[in-house]
């Protein structure tokens, strides 16, 4: 069946106060730029606390119903069929005609559920579910009625049209992308930082991001994966400004001056330090991290104390409380697992140390980075200088920026 028109449902929209207005415009706009990639035409509208996709023309159903899936702020997808206001004989037709075509096995349970909008009409909401039950089971004898547990829920809303829809496809949930702010992800080549943008995507913010890369340490490989990730992520968030930034020179620095079992901690918090500074550059409110506590070394309560005492931005982690296990289960779900177990290493992994400090003491690590004073402010503004800004969707990318310096191994 060629559907002619989706009720889109959303759910956290709708506790919103004198404020829902924003929600819902923001919401449509993100409608509308999901549906610019699949092929045909689409009117997008709102109408009384509901929102309707209505095909003009043709479509591919599977294309535009997955665009609609991954849009956040989206509840459900509920395909309809829509009819003019005519009188009960032939809406109950209709309905039954309707039924016949999605359930051919017609040996289900069901109910009605109806709700008249327009108060003009000839039965009301009542009168609507008991006379079109009895014509469904008039029409299919094999149906069972079951007001409870139904396998089937036939809708039908009766507005300045007609509107008959029995499934709803489930969506995402969440807030539209952009009704939040904007924010910087550390983005890594591995399986949480992707979750953690998805997941604060889903809490309706924009995503930028950015990606420490340590050449000729880590390969083009690498960036690709990364950037292979980003698209992943770009398909429920939408474009990402991806910020490549090469962190060569300060890791090797930081390796010849500092106690290699703080390195982690210390490449840490310069991480922070450069993303906070681009994301001042780009507007962004805050910065997003995949840290879930304990998972490593640095991720231990003492090793966030110490990252977060470098940076003025609120630092979102959205794992910090999840395992392992949940984390794999999500990127499952969003399809980035196959991609972030690649074996391509990040600049993280190339510089660990053997025996990784757990319990970094905030004034011990100043101290020990006082040790990088004479070149780190430098080495800083040089690698800010080396942004290559790539442009990040779902169906590929482009460089904006390239870098300005290509900065060796040495300093």
């Amino acid at each position: 069946m060629q559907y002619q028109s989706f009720l889109i449902k959303y759910a956290e929209i709708g506790v919103k106060g004198k404020n829902r207005s924003d929600f819902e415009v923001k919401l449509v706009d993100q409608i509308k730029i999901a549906l610019r990639r699949c092929e045909g035409k689409f009117a997008v509208s709102r109408k009384s606390g509901r929102m309707f996709v209505d095909a003009e023309g043709e479509y591919d159903y599977g294309e535009v119903t997955g665009a609609l899936q991954r849009v956040f702020g989206i509840a459900g997808v509920c395909p309809m069929k829509v009819l003019p206001v005519v009188p009960y004989p032939e809406l109950s037709a209709a309905v039954g005609d309707f039924f016949g075509e999605e359930y051919p096995e017609r040996s289900v349970s069901f109910k009605v559920v109806a709700r008249r909008l327009d108060k003009s009409y000839e039965m009301n909401s009542q009168e609507l579910d008991a006379a079109l039950g009895g014509d469904l089971l008039q029409r299919y004898p094999s149906l069972r009625v079951d007001v409870h547990r139904p396998e089937v829920t036939v809708h039908v809303e009766i507005r300045d049209r007609i509107y008959v829809y029995t499934r709803v496809l489930p969506g995402q949930g969440g807030l539209p992308v952009g009704s939040a702010g904007k924010a910087m992800l550390l983005l890594s080549g591995g399986i949480d930082s992707p979750v953690a943008g998805w997941m604060m995507g889903k809490r309706g913010l924009k995503l930028d991001a950015v990606y420490f890369n340590a050449p000729p340490y880590t390969s083009e490989r690498a960036l690709q994966k990364v950037i292979d990730i980003a698209k992943i992520v770009a398909r429920y968030t939408g474009t990402i400004v991806l910020h490549n930034i090469n962190f060569t020179e300060i890791q090797l620095y930081i390796y010849e001056k500092c106690p290699h079992d703080e390195l982690t901690i210390i490449m840490r918090r310069y991480m922070m330090r450069l993303a906070e500074k681009i994301a001042a550059r780009t507007d962004c409110g805050a910065l997003i991290t995949g840290e879930s506590l304990g998972q490593v070394a640095s991720q231990t309560l003492r090793s966030l104390e110490c990252t977060n005492a470098v940076c003025r931005l609120p630092v979102f982690r959205p794992l910090i409380g999840f395992d392992k296990e949940e984390i794999v289960a999500i990127s499952k779900k969003i399809d980035s697992y196959e991609t972030s177990i690649l074996p391509y290493e990040d600049c993280c992994t190339i510089f660990v140390a053997k025996h990784p400090v757990t319990k970094p003491i905030s004034d011990v690590i100043e101290r020990h980075e006082h040790q990088l004073d004479e070149k780190i402010d430098e080495m800083m503004e040089r690698a800010l200088g080396t942004d290559e800004i790539i442009i990040v969707t779902e169906s590929g990318h482009r460089i904006l920026k390239a870098r300005e310096d290509d900065l060796k191994p040495g300093y």
